[in-house]
């Protein structure tokens, strides 16, 4: 087989939130063409740093890289020969055989695997728990934070999902802002605020919202959105660095590498091949 050019190998991967979207940064940087899909209304929490939010406002940057939305396969095309990474509506993969990724990664980190298969490219990615290696991927990166953040899983699955976020500076349930209630949301703090432990952040009907630590509000759900009891719709972090709210995330950086390291490589196995 012949040998690969990266800037005309076509990555597509599923889910925008914060960690497909240091996923696609790192890939978009080595000088592939990445395709992204989402849902019609994404919950993004760390929207600074979503590429889902190009679905809302007709385009997101991040860190100097560019998404746009765009309304069918043709414009995404387009939008990646043209230097940009393509967001489409797509959850259900529809436009797959049109656009015929080399590999296919799911990123929508949904704990559990909402219909990725093996044969859907010549490289698929499982991101996170839910996916076995050799069985419905090709590969599996660790997500959970820890030593083995970000390693590329070949055999097996990755680490269980625990339902419990990852800890920063002793903090873990606390960091995490779930709604009280269902109904729609009032948004009283924006990202990058600081706030203080009983602060109120958001309002569901006439139900607070608070938050349960000090520190910057490191992402909060789209004000507006119909939200149900439980559902997660912020994020403090403790350590009070507003910059931090803008940049992709240690672990998204992780394991935007392992899939970096993954996709090259099958592709170097399947050029010996």
């Amino acid at each position: 087989m012949s040998i690969y050019k990266i800037n005309n190998t076509k990555i597509l991967i599923r889910g925008a939130g914060d960690i497909a979207s240091g996923i696609a940064y790192r890939l978009f940087i080595s000088g592939f063409k990445v395709i992204m899909t989402e849902t019609e209304h994404p919950t993004s929490i760390r929207r600074k740093v979503c590429f889902s939010e190009a679905i809302y406002d007709g385009e997101k940057e991040i860190e100097g890289v560019k998404a746009i939305f765009s309304k069918d396969p043709e414009m995404a095309l387009l939008a990646a020969e043209e230097g940009k990474i393509p967001v489409l509506i797509d959850p259900e993969l529809k436009y797959l055989t049109y656009i015929k990724p080399l590999a296919l990664v799911d990123a929508i980190v949904a704990k559990k695997n909402l219909g990725t298969k093996m044969e859907m490219a010549d490289i698929v990615i499982g991101v996170g728990p839910g996916f076995e290696a050799g069985k419905d991927c090709h590969a599996v990166i660790e997500t959970k934070r820890g030593h083995n953040l970000g390693k590329v899983i070949y055999c097996g699955s990755a680490e269980d999902n625990t339902g419990v976020p990852g800890e920063i500076m002793g903090y873990a349930q606390e960091r995490v802002l779930y709604a009280p209630a269902s109904g729609k949301i009032k948004v009283l703090k924006d990202i990058g605020s600081l706030v203080k432990t009983g602060e109120i952040v958001a309002v569901i009907g006439n139900v607070e919202v608070k938050a349960r630590i000090n520190g910057v509000l490191r992402g909060v759900i789209r004000d507006g959105f119909e939200v149900y009891e439980g559902l997660k719709i912020g994020d403090v972090d403790p350590t009070g660095i507003v910059e931090n709210c803008y940049t992709i995330s240690d672990k998204a950086r992780a394991v935007g590498g392992g899939v970096l390291e993954a996709i090259l490589f099958f592709m170097n196995q399947i050029i010996k091949n």
